[in-house]
């Protein structure tokens, strides 16, 4: 078992691997990391490296957490060349990342794997002079936040969040922090802080901007909860039709030779007006028996907004280590 990055094709709604993420050994995998995708390349993130070993009961996987990662790789998708980049300044996982005017903005993350207390560091990646320079510090800790850019600004939404200089009332800033948000503008060099922009207790699972309105589909407790959510700058509301059965009961999918399955994984990623969902089945006591299904819900429909395209059945087993990201070829 290891870590490697599959690409799907919406064009023919197919997968094919583009090979292993270099520099592990075997059964060790890297998890909590970030992908990016700035041009022909993408880059793997920082991260916490783990190793697999076979547990005492009939197929139980234990997992023993080895360290956490600083290193970043870059995968050319028109070459098939890995490269090892510039190495994070601070090493990280389950922190918020994104793009914005070509660089990479990373920020809070965990970086102990003893100690379940965020970070509020953050900096950003130039890949013309492949360099870390730091930025200023977030007003909060988080961890399992999630990063964002919309109307040109860096967002980092809800995670467990904490203030550095906690003295009194901790679960109470818990709670509020949690819903709050960092947005820095990279003209003015600054973090402001934005009360109640994710209104929930629980943090978020992946959120993706659409022309003007940022869009939700769960959180980390239940990666999808039924429907979308789009979020005006003001609320978040429920999508009109964007309810989907399908993705809520895992059964409803299955054929005349697929008996009741079960969900594995979920993952969303936005293409022009299109939120694409991935998501991966397991039959009930065959491990190595995999089919996934992708989803496709037009934001710009006024009604039938859904399609649902042929599932495909896979070999081996498949476990989600980070939300994948968004390549966009020329003529494509």
């Amino acid at each position: 078992m290891s870590n490697w990055i599959e690409c799907y094709d919406p064009s023919t709604n197919s997968w094919h691997r583009l090979g292993r993420i270099p520099g592990l050994l075997e059964n060790h995998v890297r998890k909590g990391f970030s992908m990016a995708a700035i041009g022909d390349s993408i880059y793997i993130i920082g991260g916490r490296l783990c190793r697999k070993e076979i547990g005492h009961e009939p197929d139980e996987i234990i997992e023993v957490e080895l360290r956490v990662l600083p290193c970043v790789l870059r995968y050319n998708i028109t070459t098939g060349v890995w490269s090892t980049c510039a190495p994070l300044g601070t090493p990280r996982f389950d922190f918020a990342c994104t793009v914005c005017d070509n660089k990479i903005y990373v920020a809070g993350g965990l970086c102990t794997l003893d100690i379940a207390r965020g970070t509020s560091s953050a900096e950003v990646y130039d890949p013309a002079l492949d360099e870390w320079r730091p930025l200023p510090d977030m007003s909060v800790l988080r961890y399992k936040c999630v990063g964002v850019t919309w109307q040109g600004k860096v967002h980092v939404i809800g995670g467990f969040a904490e203030k550095a200089d906690m003295t009194t009332l901790p679960w109470a800033w818990d709670t509020i922090g949690r819903c709050s948000a960092e947005v820095y503008d990279t003209d003015n060099t600054k973090w402001g802080l934005v009360m109640g922009m994710w209104q929930l207790d629980v943090p978020p699972n992946q959120i993706v901007g659409v022309d003007e309105k940022l869009y939700s589909s769960g959180d980390c407790l239940n990666a999808w909860k039924g429907h979308i959510e789009a979020y005006d700058g003001k609320i978040w509301n429920e999508v009109d039709g964007s309810h989907l059965e399908t993705l809520s009961s895992p059964i409803s999918i299955s054929q005349a030779n697929w008996p009741p399955i079960k969900r594995l994984y979920i993952t969303m990623a936005a293409i022009g007006t299109h939120l694409f969902f991935l998501a991966g089945y397991r039959k009930p006591g065959e491990i190595s028996r995999l089919m996934s299904v992708v989803h496709i819900f037009n934001t710009s429909a006024n009604r039938d907004a859904w399609r649902s395209l042929e599932p495909m059945e896979e070999d081996g087993v498949k476990e989600l280590c980070c939300h994948g990201c968004v390549v966009t070829r020329h003529g494509s």
